[in-house]
């Protein structure tokens, strides 16, 4: 796709462009630095202590659950629960 040099509101433009529903991010100051607001998109933000997959694994059933309920302009964070 040749994503590599694009940078944040670049990437949400390319993601949309393509016709991708969501973007899967570990970018903690995705949600602050971008506002999804007025998009087509949907942002999910993995939110572990690390980016190594076995931190990211226990997340996946969330994400599962979560992408069946997205809506376009929309930033869930996903987490493991307490």
């Amino acid at each position: 796709m040749g994503w590599a040099e694009l940078v944040n509101g670049r990437i949400l433009d390319a993601a949309e462009a393509e016709g991708f529903a969501a973007l899967i991010t570990v970018d903690k100051g995705f949600a602050t630095q971008q506002n999804v607001e007025g998009r087509v998109i949907a942002v999910l933000l993995l939110d572990t202590g690390s980016t190594k997959l076995d931190a990211l694994l226990p997340l996946v059933p969330l994400l599962a659950v979560a992408l069946g309920k997205i809506r376009p302009g929309s930033l869930t964070r996903i987490s493991n629960p307490p």
